[in-house]
């Protein structure tokens, strides 16, 4: 498996490969993931064995200028194939993987993850990228699972997308992000008032979030909003200025960007978890890693309908979902299931079926038949 990134600057390879890998293992393959360091120089060189999965730091690049990218690529690739893999899974169609799969891979069939809308309309209208690296993303997008034998993605929206890029629905395999067992109890510890929003600040504009909870705390004086996270770009200082300005920093807790070892102990003090998205393309494609993480916590949910929150809630496995970008329904929603715990203890005892149906053991056989596919061909030009 090729890394977009190493194992600590981001989700993907903790939130999605690694535990998926892991499975993996468990169901008899041999999984390495190879990883560039570049987001995060300590790591370079470094080779951890992760519950039975080697995961290898490639070095840094030592060439100057923009040669180093062309270098980082090859080191990956070299690594990639030291051991004469069957199938190359490359994570996410761009960046230094992808240019070390447009590099050659030899005898290996190419499977290709796709987790985010990358290109235009995408990642690459919101991260800010240079206009080079603008381009670059979105021709990789295109191109690399066109390559590829197989493709998995984590939506359905980007299932779509594959197909649109003319790819076989039947080379095209759903693989969304899994879930682990809930951890919790159905009683929670704050007696119906600690509420909890878990974000990056990007899934909808935080005056958003603002105006959901100032009708909350209007109606629930005694309720607190327990902010975990960090802006990309200091997001949360608007969010924060704006709670200022609707009278309601009083009610906020703002812990900031936690280490995950800590974020267990926090969630375990909440009663309510809110899941807040505006209906954007980005956040149709996507499958939020923390949605799954408040439900393996055990907390139950009021969530937009957006992506694929409607997968794993329907039926109110977990929470209830309400349409985007509608603050009075989501405030409503979020008021019914402070006032009610025996509502809440439903959509707990609910949620033991997104367990079942979106554990990594469970979603572990589709990506194997992938590989069967890729390697079975014929294989794309490349």
């Amino acid at each position: 498996m090729l890394a977009p990134f190493g194992i600590r600057p981001k989700g993907t390879l903790v939130a999605r490969m690694l535990p998926l890998a892991q499975a993996l293992v468990r169901q008899g393959a041999l999984v390495r993931i190879v990883a560039p360091p570049v987001l995060e120089p300590r790591d370079a060189g470094r080779v951890e064995l992760l519950d039975g999965v080697e995961v290898r730091h490639t070095a840094l690049p030592r060439w100057p200028g923009a040669a180093a990218h062309l270098q980082a690529a090859l080191l990956m690739r070299r690594t990639a194939l030291t051991h004469q893999p069957d199938v190359i899974h490359l994570f996410k169609p761009k960046g230094y993987g992808g240019l070390a799969v447009r590099a050659g891979i030899g005898n290996a069939a190419l499977v290709v993850d796709s987790d985010d809308w990358e290109g235009r309309g995408g990642w690459n209208d919101l991260a800010g990228y240079p206009p080079l690296a603008r381009r670059v993303f979105a021709w990789q997008e295109q191109d690399l699972p066109r390559r590829a034998g197989a493709v998995t993605v984590a939506s359905r929206t980007l299932q779509t997308q594959m197909w649109g890029f003319g790819i076989a629905p039947g080379r095209v395999f759903y693989v969304p992000n899994g879930v682990a067992a809930p951890r919790g109890d159905a009683a929670r510890g704050g007696g119906g008032r600690r509420v909890a929003w878990y974000t990056r600040f990007w899934e909808c504009p935080p005056e958003s979030m603002v105006a959901i909870w100032a009708r909350v705390h209007a109606a629930r004086r005694d309720t607190t909003l327990v902010v975990i996270g960090r802006g990309e770009h200091g997001e949360e200082h608007r969010f924060l200025a704006a709670a200022r300005q609707a009278g309601i920093a009083d009610s906020i807790d703002y812990l900031g960007w936690l280490e995950p070892t800590a974020i267990p102990a926090v969630l375990d003090t909440i009663d309510l978890a809110l899941v807040p998205v505006s209906d954007t393309l980005v956040m149709r494609a996507r499958a939020s890693a923390k949605l799954l993480e408040l439900v393996a916590a055990g907390i139950p949910l009021v969530a937009s309908r957006v992506g694929e929150a409607a997968e794993y809630l329907r039926d109110s496995r977990g929470g209830v979902l309400v349409p985007p970008d509608d603050a009075a329904a989501f405030a409503d929603a979020t008021l019914l299931l402070l006032s009610d715990p025996a509502q809440r203890r439903m959509l707990l005892e609910r949620a033991a079926g997104i367990s079942a149906e979106y554990s990594w053991d469970a979603l572990a056989p589709v990506v194997i038949r992938a590989w069967q596919v890729a390697r079975a061909g014929p294989a794309p030009a490349r």
